[in-house]
């Protein structure tokens, strides 16, 4: 798949002037995939990797699971608040210079973590490196954009981005399994050094980029970074604290008003970054709440097997990293057939049926226990690869074509947003409920883990009836 979009295009031996000019611009595009691509795959890598160190991180730290909770979901939310806004910074300060801040930035915070010498240390840098990723994500799609003028080409560059993502789902959990049983939990976040130092010498060859008028709406960025930020907490706080606890119900009423005084600001601005007209669409907004929930799931599922497998089952970082790899692959090969099944069946389909079937795969995993046969896990979780895999292919496409054409890039961020901030607040819930069920703060509780499962699977029980209702047939 690879030849076609880095090798440069053939000329024709009569214009030697072509031939010259061509084959630096060739290069250059073939430069910035490579950038692109590798960027893509750290920052996802870096999630799945960390799940699988956390139990060495509260061995060394020794936090409780409200840290742990932290160290996923500090990065998690401000990778989901700041998208909100990233597609604009990138236009405007050109897509080749926001990915160098965006991997410079996430870069050091990677070196900020491997340092850390405390759970909060570790917290408050894996916020920046959060922050690094929602400007390389946008950024390094641009610059797929800019590099290649031609569709056919352009869409085979995409499509190797996309398969960097999913292979680095693939890869994380063993990585993270692998460098932490060998060098430890810091190695975890060294590994993206040396990256971050390839991608950015890659940069330095690839062309610049333009830049365009792009308005920053910092009134609704930093409200939805708060109605973020304080919602998370409440919901990882309330299963320690207590639910009607002082901090919680502050963090509640912290939430809450963020969150209409982002109401009032996208209101007001002339071109906010979450055009409130177009949560009012009925398309739009059963997207958001299918990503959200296809989210939810997933990433909450993934949270929770990294402890259950260490923790319960007692097996080694690279044993648990291990058990993820069946997962991975019928990720991989559904996303390649879901597209085709959208073809012949109807989006709409397609979308119902990925969402019945993770929600399935949440009812299935209830009965799971420190004695239920590993072969039997792997086969519970069969439903979880294939659910999520098979609607989100289907909802994108679903959502680009429900919005005109310019609105294309808020939607697609807005949807991102929204599916990151789903996994950020399935890990909170589950995290609460582990240690808060009959467990103590360095325990797992079987009971907790049942609840979430029962939650999250009703949710998307939910949203599925949501699309099947309210999506068009096609």
């Amino acid at each position: 798949m690879s030849a076609p979009v880095l090798s440069p295009p053939p000329t024709p031996p009569a214009s030697p002037v072509r031939n010259r000019t061509d084959a630096p611009r060739s290069s250059s595009a073939a430069l910035a995939l490579v950038a692109s691509l590798l960027g893509f795959t750290v920052i996802t890598i870096d999630v799945t990797a960390v799940n699988i160190a956390l139990p060495d991180i509260r061995a060394t730290l020794h936090g409780g699971m409200a840290g742990l909770q932290w160290v996923v979901d500090a990065y998690t939310l401000m990778f989901a608040a700041l998208m909100l806004s990233a597609g604009a910074l990138a236009d405007r300060a050109g897509a080749r210079r926001a990915y160098v801040w965006g991997v410079g930035l996430f870069t050091l915070a990677s070196l900020a973590c491997a340092l850390a010498p405390g759970i909060g240390a570790l917290i408050a840098a894996r916020v920046v490196q959060g922050a690094g990723a929602a400007i390389v994500m946008p950024a390094s799609l641009a610059l797929i954009r800019q590099a290649y003028d031609d569709p056919r080409r352009r869409a085979r560059a995409i499509a190797l981005w996309t398969v960097g993502g999913s292979a680095a789902v693939a890869v994380g959990p063993v990585l993270g399994g692998v460098l932490t049983e060998s060098a430890g939990w810091r190695a975890v976040f060294l590994l993206n050094l040396p990256v971050g130092a390839v991608i950015l010498a890659l940069l330095a060859r690839t062309a610049r980029s333009p830049r365009r008028p792009a308005p920053l709406d910092l009134a609704g960025q930093a409200t939805a970074v708060l109605t973020l930020a304080g919602l998370a907490f409440a919901v990882i706080e309330g299963g320690h604290l207590g639910w009607t606890s002082a901090p919680v119900l502050a963090a509640f009423a912290v939430a809450l008003g963020s969150g209409f005084a982002f109401h009032a600001a996208e209101k007001r601005h002339a071109e906010p970054m979450v055009p409130l007209g177009l949560l009012r669409q009925r398309q739009v907004g059963v997207a958001l709440a299918v990503g959200f929930a296809v989210n939810a799931g997933f990433y909450g599922v993934t949270f929770l097997l990294g402890l259950y497998y260490q923790q319960l089952r007692g097996m080694s970082g690279v044993e648990a990293g291990l058990m993820f790899v069946p997962l991975a692959v019928f990720i991989t090969g559904t996303n390649l057939v879901s597209p085709r099944a959208a073809e012949r069946f109807g989006r709409r389909r397609v979308i119902v049926l990925g969402q019945a079937i993770l929600a399935l795969a949440m009812f299935v995993l209830v009965p799971l226990s420190a004695e239920t046969p590993l072969w039997l896990v792997l086969l519970l979780l069969v439903p979880t690869g294939l659910g999520g895999a098979f609607a989100v292919p289907a909802l994108t496409a679903q959502l680009m074509d429900s919005v005109p054409g310019e609105r294309a890039g808020t939607a697609s961020g807005l949807l991102n947003s929204l599916r990151q901030t789903g996994g950020a607040m399935s890990v909170a819930l589950f995290g609460a409920l582990l240690a808060g069920s009959g467990g103590d703060d360095a325990g797992f509780s079987l009971a907790g883990m049942h609840t979430g499962l029962v939650v999250v699977g009703t949710v998307l029980c939910v949203t599925t009836a949501l699309a099947a209702w309210l999506l068009p047939r096609d």
